[in-house]
């Protein structure tokens, strides 16, 4: 169905395999940085262009072809807030503010429309599969393709906050105020993303990424309660559903909680194959507390391309070599997404440093 794979590098990585260099990727990698990105958006929507097969997919190549021989994966470009729209809640990108929700979840009443909501994400969702399933074939087997989602507790947060935030106030009211409530949303959004997944898989994906995004907004204990017992769910019940659908592949899975420094340990135990690291953590105290479990991904701080080309390739460098050189247990990447400022080449040069570093 698909065209022979001809750079399994990172899935290869991702499965703890020796390798001849550290494969490299970037969260955020296809979007607002890259001026072909601005030309094909033009001044549509931000979700209609995501929900149009033919435009996700161009956007989603754009920086393999850019890059061409850099990048040992591409991102379909898509968004976290496709799982609340999936289960009917109205979400909205406000240029130059981000995500927004008109009706969020504020009250019990709030709540049980969306637990009420018969999600059929085949349905719901049909234009992401039919975006991965395209951008598959047009890849032509350069390099795999990611698929993600969301993590419970980020989605949650963005549900019941409308949007970004800074106190947090509604979804920590949610898990102090209403616990068991709580649990209940967190729940239904797992199991929407376990098939989400899954079928992201069947229309094309070969490699997936969890995001907690506001990972890092919890305390320990807060974080053991409403995060990690649903990215644990999503580690297991993902084989089994692709088992299910007749999918016999190992699929690599990722999980990112950034800011969630005191999970590691935990997250090293979790189920994925690869956690992903923010730019917060000192690469050598982390392949410590690891321990060889999984393979680490990260961790370069973004704001780092704003640097002259001297100081990208010092602190690529310095990075790599905490990680133990890269050639195993170790994928590329940023500690977080690219920034709409920054300068396409500045990250080209990253890019060349860390397979000119990694091949050493």
């Amino acid at each position: 169905m698909f065209p022979e794979l001809k750079n399994d590098l990172i899935l290869r990585a991702a499965r703890g395999e020796a390798v001849e260099r550290p494969p490299c990727w970037l969260m955020r990698q296809a979007g607002r940085y890259l001026p072909e990105y601005h030309e094909v958006k033009g001044n549509r929507d931000f979700f209609e262009v995501c929900r149009d097969a033919e435009v996700a997919s161009e956007i989603t190549i754009q920086p393999v072809r850019r890059y061409a021989g850099l990048l040992d994966a591409a991102i379909i470009f898509s968004d976290i807030l496709v799982i609340p729209q999936a289960m009917g809640m109205k979400v909205e990108m406000v240029e130059g503010k981000g995500p927004h929700f008109p009706e969020p979840l504020r009250t019990s009443e709030d709540l049980q429309k969306v637990l009420d909501y018969k999600v059929d994400i085949k349905k719901e969702l049909n234009w992401a599969f039919e975006a991965i399933t395209l951008t598959r074939k047009k890849l032509d087997g350069q390099v795999p393709l990611f698929g993600f989602c969301g993590a419970p507790w980020t989605l949650l947060v963005y549900m019941t906050e409308g949007g970004g935030s800074r106190l947090f106030r509604f979804a920590k009211q949610w898990i102090n105020e209403k616990p068991e409530e709580s649990h209940k949303l967190l729940q239904a959004i797992t199991d929407v993303a376990v098939e989400f997944l899954a079928q992201q898989v069947v229309a094309g994906a070969q490699i997936l990424q969890v995001f907690e995004s506001w990972g890092g907004e919890l305390s320990a204990g807060d974080f053991d309660e409403f995060s990690l017992p649903y990215l644990r769910q999503i580690a297991t019940k993902v084989p089994k559903r692709l088992k299910e659908l007749g999918v016999e592949e190992h699929i690599p899975m990722i999980v990112f909680a950034k800011g969630s420094w005191y999970a590691l340990d935990k997250l090293c135990d979790s189920g994925y194959n690869v956690v992903s690291l923010d730019w917060c953590w000192d690469p050598k105290e982390a392949v410590k507390i690891n321990n060889n479990r999984v393979v680490l991904q990260g961790n370069l701080d973004p704001g780092v391309m704003y640097g002259s080309d001297e100081i990208i390739s010092k602190k690529t460098k310095t990075m790599i070599e905490g990680f133990g050189g890269g050639k195993k247990n170790y994928i590329v990447n940023f500690g977080h997404g690219t920034h709409p400022f920054m300068d396409t080449e500045k990250i080209r040069h990253f890019l060349e440093e860390c397979h000119r570093i990694g091949s050493a």
